[in-house]
């Protein structure tokens, strides 16, 4: 991810919130859980206090009328320069019939218990906490002279160790929003960064609610609560429903983002679909045309698409559509519920499209954000959770600089994630997404900052990442790490594995992009990455499949865009052109942007076809962006985080124009490598597996590469890549046995004899190959 940088935003009013949609299971647990339950947070809470100060956990029940306050609460406030909105109306205390107890430690966040409805928060240097909550009136909202009841929590009484709990007496079991101030030393210095204005989320809550509809200009300043659900019934997952469970080696990754992919009107969806987690489910029928099993995700976590827009900055036009910026780790983004259903909408229907996509043979894998969050940093903070309940033990500090926040992630701060009660929320969130969202795995964006300890060293053998790969709820789960992060910590290859976690090789990106559009020298590196990177991962039990091989992704040029563009065009993002890459191994094969010239449009759809053929004939895990299959552009933009346009949008207008060309070629061939087992080993490369034809490999100016890969059946498969700007007269090996060869792909020929999945006969002794081109035949 390119986009570092998050602006201070406005406080808001909690009146803001609208009613709640249609109510969903929150969790399929049966009942209710009982009164004392061990709990890893729980024990590292007691272990961190000081003093542990002493609560029964079947204490008196009493009224809450001594410490119950009725007011609207604020809920952001800010404790950073700028000006902000602030609108604040106390009103006349109240009582209220709700009876409490001193209630349990155990689980964090909110649970159902015999005694009532629980809620337990951590913060180790909070000195006082009060639980603000918003319940419904006969299962609806009031309006915004509706406010918070605050319940003041007793350290004496309501708190275990570092845990501060209540428990309510006969309590709504769904339809309530809540959250917490938190009050502690101010000392700057020391880290802390306590506002008691500030009504904060539940880093534990389930669902997190704010306003309904993705980008509605009218609700851009509204805040977030969390919320909860007891009372729905478990979501039917169906009797022959099953998980996908596909091998590591047969997966062929798609990146996409869920509200892009659907949310143009060349989709065909109605406009309440559009953009939703229902509207990916209607567009099935593509990924299976497509022939990808499995999805990558772009962040589904909750996130505020108006961060940029809460102060006037050179950013303040944009909308976050990537979504790098969470706000909680447990809640799905509410906004991709269809026709502003909320967040008991959006956790249903994340469910039945995860269960669409299982259906369709698809797994489903979530690019997650552990590595920073929303909250920016000190100059422009956006406090809603962690850094108003303790911002020293959930952010990497830097003691010789007064405390300030350490930026590893280019975001302004970086999460403390092996801390002790930081890693074991990590944990928790993961564990969740598998259990209640049956998720196939994860992508763990800027991994590298989990590699680093409380003070941002490096560590050799992380706590966080050994947990993850030797989790038994994670154990099915693909886990992938970037392996790198904004500090310069750069573990492509070395990234701390246990034999478990693939990664994203940005050398294989780097490497093809540089051979394929010719550049000299690289025509060993180009040998070394198809053949499955051995370099850099044939160490212990790692297998090719750990690596992550792609030539796209999200941040960067599009495949299009990668030989239409020599530079970035980055002007639209209001930063005078100084975000995103500027090195981005590129070559706009003669002319900068759109032409009309036949001839660089002729090599520019060569060039697409040969970067395809080459990811998909790698030994590896290929991975894919969602819209190169028809030649989607963002004009250059190559960091467009922040366009929620046709810039990101996927056009479905455009595929259905290219269908039988461009998209039919990259079809056929994800779909040839997924027939043809010699693509995907679950081993490196023997030399018995392959055949280098080449005697040449010192020449610095040879661009051209041609190998045979052996299978055991005689089905053997010859291909050649000519990145030199002339033709080749290319010497033809003899085929196996009795076989002969037929020509499957030639990307210099026009669609459909770009790829005959039959294969043309009579290939001879030589061929003569085009510039920028590539070819592969089949022994039959």
């Amino acid at each position: 991810m390119l986009l570092r940088t998050t602006p201070h935003l406005y406080d808001s009013n909690v009146s803001r919130f609208p009613l709640f949609g249609s109510a969903s299971l929150i969790s399929t647990q049966a009942g209710v859980s009982s009164c004392v339950v061990a709990s890893p947070v729980l024990d590292i809470g007691l272990k961190l206090s000081k003093q542990a100060t002493g609560s029964s956990q079947q204490g008196l029940v009493r009224k809450t009328r001594d410490h119950v306050k009725h007011s609207t609460a604020n809920a952001y406030g800010h404790g950073a320069p700028g000006s902000v909105l602030e609108e604040e109306a106390q009103l006349p205390e109240t009582s209220q019939p709700w009876e409490t107890s001193p209630g349990q430690a155990s689980p964090l966040g909110v649970s159902e218990v015999d005694c009532g409805i629980n809620f337990a928060i951590f913060s180790q240097h909070a000195t006082a906490v009060t639980l603000c909550i918003k319940v419904a009136d006969r299962g609806q909202f009031g309006g915004p002279d509706v406010g918070m009841t605050k319940l003041a929590l007793d350290p004496n009484e309501n708190k275990t160790g570092d845990i501060w709990h209540i428990c309510i007496k006969d309590f709504p079991h769904s339809n309530v929003l809540y959250g917490y101030r938190f009050d502690g030393p101010h000392g700057w210095d020391q880290g802390h960064r306590f506002d008691s204005s500030i009504v904060v989320i539940d880093p534990y809550a389930k669902l997190v609610d704010g306003r309904r509809y993705f980008g509605d200009s009218r609700e851009k300043l509204s805040g977030f609560l969390g919320t909860y659900d007891f009372d729905s019934s478990p979501f039917d997952w169906g009797d022959n429903y099953n998980l996908p469970n596909i091998p590591e080696n047969d997966l062929v990754i798609y990146e996409m983002n869920v509200r892009a992919f659907t949310a143009d009107e060349s989709s065909g969806l109605g406009s309440d679909v559009r953009g939703s987690y229902r509207g990916l489910i209607d567009k099935i029928p593509h990924l299976l045309e497509l022939g990808i099993n499995a999805v990558e995700l772009l962040p589904v976590f909750e996130f505020d698409e108006f961060e940029f827009q809460r102060r006037s900055n050179p950013r303040d036009h944009m909308i976050n559509t990537w979504g790098y910026s969470t706000i909680n780790f447990f809640a799905p983004m509410s906004r991709y519920a269809s026709a502003g259903g909320g967040p008991l909408k959006a956790l249903h229907e994340f469910k039945e499209m995860v269960k669409a996509l299982h259906g369709a043979g698809i797994e489903v894998i979530l690019d997650v954000v552990y590595n920073h969050t929303n909250e920016a940093d000190d100059a422009y903070p956006y406090t809603t959770s962690f850094r108003g309940i303790d911002n020293k033990v959930y952010y990497m500090l830097d003691p010789n600089n007064n405390g300030q926040l350490l930026n590893f992630s280019g975001c302004g701060n970086t999460l403390n994630c092996n801390h002790p009660v930081v890693m074991e929320l990590v944990l928790e969130s993961l564990r969740h997404w598998v259990t209640e969202y049956h998720v196939d795995g994860f992508r763990f964006d800027l991994a590298s900052v989990l590699c680093r300890g409380t003070n941002g060293a490096p560590l050799d053998a992380p706590p966080l990442i050994r947990a993850i790969a030797k989790d038994a709820i994670l154990s099915r789960c693909k886990i992938i790490s970037e392996p790198w992060d904004c500090g310069g910590l750069y573990l492509v290859g070395r990234f701390p594995n246990w034999d478990r976690w693939a990664e994203w090789n940005g050398i294989y990106r780097d490497d093809l992009r540089r051979f394929i559009k010719g550049d000299s020298g690289m025509k060993g590196s180009f040998a070394t990455r198809v053949s499955g990177s051995a370099d850099l991962y044939k160490t212990n039990k790692r297998k090719p499949y750990h690596s992550i091989n792609f030539i796209i992704a999200h941040d960067g040029f599009t495949l299009y865009d990668l030989v239409s563009y020599n530079f970035k065009h980055n002007d639209a993002n209001g930063e005078g052109g100084n975000d995103g890459n500027n090195d981005n191994l590129s070559w706009n094969c003669g002319y900068e942007g759109e032409t009309d010239d036949s001839t660089i449009k002729a090599i520019r759809s060569r060039q697409m076809k040969n970067f395809h053929l080459a990811l998909m004939i790698s030994q590896g895990t290929p991975m894919m962006l969602m819209g190169d299959e028809y030649g989607h552009t963002r004009y250059g933009n190559n960091n467009s985080y922040g366009h929620d346009t046709a810039i990101n949008h996927f056009q479905w207008g455009l595929l259905e124009s290219r269908k039988n060309n461009h998209f039919r070629f990259f079809k056929e061939v994800i779909n040839y490598r997924k027939t043809h087992c010699v693509f995907g080993r679950d081993t490196f490369l023997e030399k018995s597996d392959v055949t280098w034809h080449e005697g040449n490999w010192d020449n610095y100016e040879s661009k051209f590469l041609a190998f045979t890969f052996h299978d055991n059946n005689g089905g053997d498969i010859y291909i050649a890549f000519n990145a030199h700007d002339y033709f080749i007269e290319v010497p033809i090996p003899a085929p196996p046995g009795t076989r002969k060869w037929f020509r499957v792909v030639d990307t210099n020929l026009e669609s459909p004899n770009d790829f005959v999945l039959d294969g043309v006969p009579g290939i001879g002794g030589t061929y003569n190959m085009a510039p920028y081109s590539s070819m592969l035949l089949e022994a039959k």
